[in-house]
């Protein structure tokens, strides 16, 4: 019953210091993703460089390009709302397109948030007008086991994944990562670009709580368990 009792409460006080250094990587990500993304807008890096970008580094990076919307066929991202962006609600889509910069690199553009039942009006591209676009540097998502497959004929996808859909719908070869559009918004408001904002849960002191809880519980028990051991 100690080697138990000690078994236990080892693993739960471990439980506990993993829950706290969680929470201090968590503060630290958000810390680092609200700098990001007040940060003021900076040029696109340059194609070379493109390679060494990596999300840990530089996801959410606020910047600006001049490109070209391309006359090819957009994809739709399925969503019920928006965890970095309180200005949305309900069931919609998110609309990817392909834009072509000035060196003639296609990166993809999440151009924003389509409601459900207003597709018609979404704004379509305009593949001679160059426009000047302000976003933040995202990366591709990886399907879960329960995520949906994509329809591709009804340009419906359910994870965001710009390279597959630039791979159904011939854009070409593009960026490692895509831009989530801040602006400018389009004429008819649809579809709504944004501004994120940092939403990300942080109930980390409240499990390391629990876990802590736990152990002394069990020592509570194993010490009671221990008195009535020497009183028999």
């Amino acid at each position: 019953m100690t080697v138990i009792a000690a078994v236990m409460v080892a693993v739960l006080v471990g439980l506990g210091l993993w829950q706290l250094q969680r929470r201090d990587e968590k503060h630290a990500l958000i810390a680092a993703l609200t700098e990001r993304l007040a940060a003021v807008p900076a040029p696109l890096p340059p194609r070379d460089e493109w390679a060494s970008l990596s999300p840990a580094r530089d996801e959410f990076r606020r910047v600006t390009v001049t490109a070209v919307y391309e006359a090819k066929p957009d994809a739709r991202v399925f969503s019920s709302g928006s965890a970095l962006r309180t200005d949305l609600a309900g069931t919609g889509a998110f609309v990817f397109a392909p834009a072509r910069l000035a060196n003639g690199a296609v990166v993809a553009i999440d151009r924003g948030f389509v409601p459900d039942g207003q597709q018609d009006r979404a704004a379509q591209t305009s593949p001679d007008q160059p426009v000047t676009l302000t976003g933040y540097l995202r990366f591709p998502e990886t399907a879960g086991m329960l995520t949906p497959h994509e329809e591709s004929a009804k340009r419906l996808w359910f994870v965001r994944d710009h390279r597959a859909m630039a791979a159904a719908y011939g854009w070409g070869e593009v960026a490692p990562f895509y831009i989530d559009l801040e602006s400018p918004a389009p004429a008819s408001g649809v579809p709504k670009p944004g501004p994120l904002q940092v939403h990300l849960k942080d109930d980390h002191m409240q499990y390391a709580i629990t876990w802590f809880g736990l152990a002394v519980a069990v020592l509570i028990a194993f010490g009671f368990w221990l008195a009535g051991q020497r009183r028999a």
